[in-house]
């Protein structure tokens, strides 16, 4: 069966959706008055209200669906400079994503990990001696404190070539970083809060209106009326949706439309889910037919997530739809190296995101930069519009985002983000010091193995990896009850999905429905049934307010 999965907020429902919408948090009121107004809820904007709240800035973000609820959530999963990127000379693109690399590998050690990626040589695609020429580039454009450098692979002896065509004898081998994207929006947004912002999900902006000295902001929340919020600068970090933003939402005193400098690119990226096809953790880079990068990477212990695409498309709504011809390309391009066929009947999961990339005017669209640029606007309040960027790069663009709109704001803050963990990172307090990110969570795991002996070690794998150190936030409950059983997380909604981690999940990180839980803050969705994932469904229905 294909379970097709396309965002709420593009078709009114997921493919999969199994219950209401409704049973919302608690509403946090908007303040009538904010220093910066966020619009948009992925990662550019939770992670610009994160970095403006750290510095004592008082902020308001709102996003219309829910945090992550598009392209944020529908990316290939990396943390990488994008090795490809060097093909079309992007070396600035990709020093300043190879230094952010290792900076977010440390600062959340649990919903990251490093990933070697193993690429079998094509010899009429690209020469071995460019490929080594790339790789030591990629080696050496940004210092790496603990990533393995690159090397050759004889794929007759290595395990990643077990899987592989036999004619595939020679590979290369270098590091990058995996990551939860949907919970790393989650988690800036949590830290965003701390720290004193406010996190609207659910909550459209309908209209902005600049003066000299502040924009005076129409949102609009889900069941109630519109409320006025008046903001010394505004950011439009709506992703996909920022040129639209701009044209139709935000004007000047005299009621026109701010000047448009930049402009989008808007490309989709598809991805499928088949079975496991391989029993190592290495993942693979596979050169396409079409000169293009298609990536195969362990996904959720029983999976292959596979992608992804570069498809051009007009509406970022309407485009977000993995079409029948992109699962055929995606399996087609993995049959030319792996021993076992790839079918369009094996895919169990796909999802497709639309990416807003800078119009660089480059024909392909796979060669089209992602790159990102700030438009700084201040001919009345300020404006920042956030055009392009990419998961690996959002903290460095928050940053100079944050740098620029509190020297305009004449509140210039030092930044801070460099360094610090996000929400369930630190886990020095369970492991003492701190060494490197992949073996302090190795003993991060063992040391909640010792703490909480009566948790299966599963569950406990899942907890560790999804909330790091705030795990004991979700074992509050047994802690309290001094013995410590399974019974005092409450019910078991579905199979591994207790009724303590959900309420955490409503209360801590916005989640309002199944969907929020079962695809974004998790992706049990692949794990459960129809049934248990309609009884995740009925539980939050059960939370809504009696009439």
């Amino acid at each position: 069966m294909i379970l097709r999965h396309h965002h709420a907020a593009t078709t009114g429902r997921a493919d999969h959706a199994t219950g209401s919408e409704q049973g919302r948090t608690p509403r946090q009121d908007a303040p009538p008055q904010t220093d910066v107004l966020v619009v948009g809820g992925g990662i550019n904007g939770v992670g610009i209200a994160r970095d403006l709240a750290g510095r004592g800035l008082r902020v308001v973000l709102c996003e219309r669906d829910d945090l992550a609820a598009h392209t944020s959530s529908s990316s290939t999963k990396l943390i990488h400079g994008g090795l490809r990127y060097l093909e079309y000379r992007e070396f600035g693109l990709v020093r300043k994503a190879l230094q952010e690399r290792e900076l977010l590998l440390r600062a959340a050690p649990h919903i990251t990990a490093a990933l070697r990626f193993v690429m079998p040589h094509a010899p009429h695609m690209r020469p071995a001696w460019l490929i080594r020429l790339g790789l030591f580039l990629y080696d050496h454009l940004a210092r790496r404190a603990w990533l393995p450098a690159s090397g050759g692979l004889d794929l007759r002896r290595h395990p990643a070539g077990a899987p592989l065509r036999a004619d595939y004898a020679r590979g290369f081998v270098y590091s990058d970083g995996w990551v939860d994207d949907a919970r790393l929006v989650a988690l800036c947004a949590v830290d965003a809060a701390e720290r004193g912002a406010c996190v609207l999900t659910h909550t459209a902006c309908l209209r902005a209106e600049r003066a000299a000295d502040a924009w005076t902001a129409t949102l609009q929340g889900e069941g109630g009326p519109p409320t006025q919020l008046r903001a010394r600068a505004l950011v439009n970090a709506a992703g996909p949706w920022a040129e639209r933003f701009l044209k139709t939402a935000l004007h000047e005193a005299d009621g026109a439309a701010p000047r448009e400098r930049g402009a989008l690119r808007l490309v989709r990226g598809s991805h499928i889910v088949v079975p496991r096809l391989f029993d190592h953790d290495d993942a693979y880079i596979l050169q396409a037919d079409d000169r293009r990068i298609v990536f195969a990477i362990p996904y959720e212990h029983d999976f292959t997530l596979i992608g992804t695409t570069d498809v051009e498309v007009d509406d970022p709504a309407a485009g977000a739809h993995v079409s029948e011809a992109e699962i055929a390309y995606l399996c087609a391009q993995v049959n030319r190296y792996f021993r076992a066929a790839v079918e369009p009947a094996q895919v169990v999961w796909s999802y497709a995101g639309v990416r807003p990339l800078l119009e660089d005017h480059a024909g392909d669209p796979a060669a089209a930069t992602r790159d990102y640029r700030l438009e700084f606007d201040v001919s009345g309040a300020p404006l920042l519009t956030v055009w392009g960027g990419k998961i690996t790069t959002f903290r460095k663009l928050a940053e100079q985002a944050a740098d620029r709109l509190c020297a305009a704001l004449g509140e210039p803050r030092p930044a801070w983000t460099a360094t610090a963990a996000l929400p369930g990172g630190d886990l020095g307090a369970w492991i003492g010091p701190l060494r490197r990110p992949d073996e302090d969570f190795a003993r991060f795991v063992e040391a909640v193995a010792r703490r909480v002996p009566w948790l299966p070690g599963a569950l406990a794998q899942r907890y560790a990896r999804a909330y790091g150190s705030r795990i004991d936030q979700i074992l509050r409950a047994a802690d309290a009850s001094q013995a410590g059983a399974l019974r005092d997380l409450g019910e078991e909604v579905a199979p591994g999905l207790y009724e303590a981690e959900l309420r955490y999940l409503q209360q801590v990180e916005w989640a309002c429905c199944a969907d929020d839980v079962l695809w974004r803050r998790s992706k049990l969705g692949l794990h459960l049934t129809p049934a248990q994932r309609a009884a995740v469904a009925a539980w939050f229905d059960r939370q809504q307010p009696k009439a």
